[in-house]
């Protein structure tokens, strides 16, 4: 990452913590990204271990950089639900067996004589894209993330929608289909979006599709060794497979029913689609298309005042969404104490 010659201080360390990997970042003031790295998670172990390598992989971030650790203002955390935001504990993430009911928050402001801000990692995301991304000229925001899961972030003037019990914006578990044969969610219910909008719920849809369709493409790749995923789902509608096609639109259309939802209850301002699962994205036609098919469900399920300014589009940020938006998070709570 290339050096910035004049950042505008105070700056904001954000640490967005996955299960697979932790990455830190050095933002300033403006939401420049200063500095950059992350390293394994080592999830199965205890997090002691993890956070000790923190501080000295700041302080080595902030000399390359040419920075200085009396800069940062404050840190910014994210981590995966289930959480307790009040009371700054990770709780009983599954791929995280080795972290359960830990003291997060606090133990990073100990390493870091830093204030921390705390928040689940998908919302983290959002603000991302709300501070500076593709939701920086709006107010409001809804950022729906679609990867293995569906994740996702509600942003209301500069609040993040968390909820009484640290649950807020757990936009995958919306119920999009009550019909008895309704898909089973990884959560153990049923109808969620996730079920139906994941690169799992695809790849689960596809298995069943195929067995009434053998003259897809997509059976001869997989027999060819190639792994059925959303990306092979992807890559044959491109290429013009007439049942890949039709799943990235029936995927539109659930995403489509959990917008519409989502829109009666929140009425941003925009919709912003992050994660892996983007047909090839706003570069495409197939993304195009794809984003338009969730546009023409949720139109025709919301009320026409709210479907007359109903706005979709990708996010910018990919992988750096989630230490960004932590950093602006903390920037934010810092400028609120800095004003009291």
């Amino acid at each position: 990452m290339p050096k910035n010659p004049s950042p505008t201080l105070p700056l904001f360390v954000g640490v967005d913590v996955g299960g697979t990997n932790i990455k830190i970042g050095i933002v300033d003031d403006r939401g420049e990204r200063l500095a950059y790295t992350k390293f394994p998670t080592q999830a199965d172990q205890s997090p002691e271990k993890s956070l000790d390598r923190i501080k000295p992989v700041v302080q080595e971030l902030l000399d390359d950089a040419g920075l200085k650790m009396e800069d940062v203002a404050a840190v910014g955390l994210g981590t995966p639900g289930p959480m307790d935001i009040g009371r700054g504990l990770i709780l009983t993430p599954f791929n995280m067996p080795g972290w359960h009911n830990f003291p997060i928050r606090d133990a990073l402001a100990k390493a870091l004589d830093k204030p921390v801000t705390f928040a689940n990692d998908a919302n983290a995301a959002a603000f991302g894209e709300y501070w500076i991304g593709s939701g920086r000229q709006y107010c409001s925001m809804v950022l729906i993330t679609l990867g293995t899961g569906v994740g996702g972030g509600i942003i209301i003037d500069d609040v993040s929608v968390d909820g009484a019990h640290s649950h807020g914006s757990e936009i995958g578990h919306i119920c999009i289909d009550t019909g008895l044969d309704a898909l089973v969610c990884p959560c153990g219910k049923s109808g969620h979006l996730e079920a139906y909008a994941s690169a799992t719920g695809i790849v689960n849809r596809a298995k069943e599709a195929l067995r009434a369709h053998p003259e897809s493409s997509m059976l001869d790749r997989n027999a060819e060794g190639s792994p059925l995923s959303a990306l092979m789902v992807s890559e044959s509608a491109e290429a013009g497979d007439e049942l890949a096609l039709q799943l990235v639109s029936e995927t539109a259309m659930y995403l489509g029913r959990g917008i519409a939802q989502l829109a009666h209850v929140v009425d941003p301002e925009a919709f912003i689609l992050g994660g892996a699962v983007d047909f090839g994205g706003a570069d495409t036609a197939l993304g195009r298309s794809f984003l338009d098919g969730i546009l023409a469900e949720a139109k025709r399920l919301t009320f026409p005042v709210v479907a007359e300014e109903l706005k979709v589009s990708f996010a910018q940020l990919e992988s750096d969404a989630g230490y960004v938006g932590a950093a602006g998070m903390a920037r934010t709570e810092f400028m609120k104490s800095a004003s009291a």
